[in-house]
């Protein structure tokens, strides 16, 4: 006589205990797409500050030997740049607002004062974190009297400043680290590297 044979399998309920997965159940919740507004104005303003003011005084180095030139052109970088991010990034989240608010009026549909696009609060954003950026190249080079030293001082702190930034965006925003610290370093450094080699250039030339 045949007997049939079943097999009966149980899973094993999974333990909402163990670490692991309640990290990994706490990283899949997290919404990055949500930090897009705040983290695109903060990486944006302090990358910008950095490189920015660091090129500019580089730039200002390459035919200005004295400290007091460097850090009065990256001084006013600062205040400048500053301004103008704060400026541009008000006009441009104010037209987002513009546009939010009348599809909402078009749709007739309520949506939380909160969820909408705060102007003011992204011109501070930019303009804090540009200062943040631009702080740098002007500490590096207020306390070195060499004018080679100075400007190799520059570099690496600028270096080092961007490898930080590109590390925070990454992290914030859940993006590959190494390759968003490779990104803005490169960028960076290009950026000071033109700007050097071309001031050099034209006031080579004594134009």
């Amino acid at each position: 006589m045949a007997t049939n044979q079943y097999d009966v399998s149980v899973q094993k309920p999974k333990d909402k205990s163990d670490p692991k997965q309640c990290q990994m159940s706490t990283e899949e919740d997290i919404d990055y797409s949500q930090r897009g507004q705040w983290l695109r104005a903060a990486v944006l303003g302090a990358n910008d500050g950095l490189v920015s003011v660091a090129s500019l005084m580089i730039g200002v180095g390459a035919v200005k030997k004295d400290v007091k030139s460097t850090i009065l052109s990256g001084f006013a970088m600062l205040v400048a740049g500053a301004c103008s991010m704060a400026i541009g990034e008000f006009v441009s989240v104010y037209s987002q607002l513009d546009v939010e608010v009348a599809q909402i009026k078009r749709s007739q549909q309520e949506k939380e004062k909160e969820q909408l696009p705060n102007p003011i609060q992204a011109a501070v954003a930019s303009a804090l974190a540009f200062s943040l950026g631009a702080i740098v190249p002007l500490l590096a080079a207020s306390f070195i009297g060499d004018h080679k030293v100075r400007l190799g001082v520059v570099v690496a702190a600028v270096s080092m400043a961007l490898v930080v930034f590109g590390w925070a965006g990454s992290i914030l925003g859940g993006t590959p680290v190494v390759k968003s610290c490779f990104r803005v370093l490169i960028g960076g450094l290009m950026a000071m590297a033109i700007t050097f080699g071309l001031t050099k250039l034209i006031g080579s030339t004594g134009i």
